[in-house]
């Protein structure tokens, strides 16, 4: 089978606890982050290459595609009309592909439903790299959706005012900010009251078989570990995060998605064109050594492999809804007003 040509095999599957490496973090002073883990320029320089050769960039946007998919169908549970929605850190605007859709209302009573773009008046799309944000303004999507694109000098700065958006959406590019409590709290800062911020990220196990099998091959043959695949956010870390940053009525949720492929190569390949390769800061220059790469295809097999001969990455997202607090905005009863006994739902027996 041809690496280069050969495609993934998408399968979802119930979450899978599994013990990972987690970011930790510290709610800090106003200002520039102190602690800094990507090198956001090297991430930018990546997004442009990978983008520059369209063609390869959308047959490895199943991924971005799908997940943006799911997380706009998150809007069908909010009845009402959103003004102006932000798509913060674009990429090709595949979240604007995906409210272009016909039929997203998964009811099955329902032998169709307008497209989610139909729910909104206005969306500005925006990413720091230019050319994954303009990739595909010539395509027909762009013409069913009022679109405006826009270039941030940093998305870890957001250039917009107070309470201007209706809702603010992310898919897939807020596990490359260094500071996320800052652009969390921005977030909510240009969201108008009660409005909400609705997300997915990579997190946690995400490609939990390529970081251990990476690590072995380093310890084999060269004697030591270098960071090959960037550390995540865990679910857990992001429920607090979004607390700390303002946000009400929070729902966090994982789903995993793994995929299946050829080897080894045709996962970083995929990871290169998709601009999702290794941007840590004091990252070991250049390509892994050819001598590691072998040793990780064969350590990869052994430990993770399939019966039919390919390889799965697991992708864990996390989802998360967080609300702007509003004045007219429901609020959970004090304790001890509730007038339903618990007993009762429960099916009897006292409660104490």
């Amino acid at each position: 089978m041809n690496p280069a040509t050969a495609r993934p095999f998408l399968r979802y599957l119930p979450t899978r606890r599994r013990i990972c490496i987690s970011r930790s973090y510290a709610v800090q002073s106003p200002g520039n982050p102190t602690l800094q883990i990507f090198n956001r320029h090297t991430k930018y320089l990546q997004k442009e290459r990978a983008a520059a050769d369209p063609e390869r960039s959308r047959q490895v946007d199943y991924l971005k595609d799908e997940v943006a998919m799911r997380l706009s169908e998150r809007l069908l549970d909010i009845n009402r009309h959103f003004d102006h929605v932000l798509d913060f850190g674009a990429n090709s605007c595949n979240i604007a592909r995906a409210l272009t859709l016909p039929d997203p209302d998964p009811d099955p009573s329902k032998t169709s439903s307008p497209p989610l773009s139909t729910r909104l008046s206005h969306l500005t799309a925006a990413d720091s790299s230019r050319t994954m944000l303009y990739r595909d303004a010539d395509l027909p999507f762009n013409k069913e959706i009022n679109l405006t694109r826009h270039v941030l000098d940093d998305e870890e700065s957001l250039p917009y005012e107070a309470e201007t958006f209706d809702a603010v959406l992310s898919s897939l590019s807020m596990h490359w900010i260094n500071d996320l409590p800052s652009v969390l709290a921005q977030i909510n800062h240009i969201l108008k009251p009660d409005a909400p911020f609705i997300a997915a990220m990579f997190g946690g196990d995400t490609l939990f078989e390529l970081r251990t099998s990476l690590q072995l091959a380093d310890m084999e043959r060269r004697g030591g570990v270098s960071p090959h695949v960037s550390p995540l956010a865990d679910v857990r870390d992001m429920g607090g995060l979004l607390q700390k940053a303002g946000f009400k009525m929070l729902t966090v949720d994982v789903d995993d998605i793994i995929v299946d492929f050829p080897d080894t190569f045709a996962l970083m390949q995929d990871l290169q064109s998709m601009g999702e390769n290794n941007a840590i800061l004091g990252r070991e220059p250049g390509a892994i050594k050819r001598d590691v790469l072998l040793a990780n295809e064969a350590i990869y097999r052994a430990l993770h492999g399939n019966e039919d001969g390919t390889i799965p990455a697991t992708f864990r997202m996390i989802y998360m809804i967080g609300w702007k607090e509003g004045p007219n905005q429901s609020k959970p009863l004090p304790r001890g007003t509730g007038q339903v006994n618990l007993a009762d739902i429960l099916g009897g027996g006292e409660v104490k």
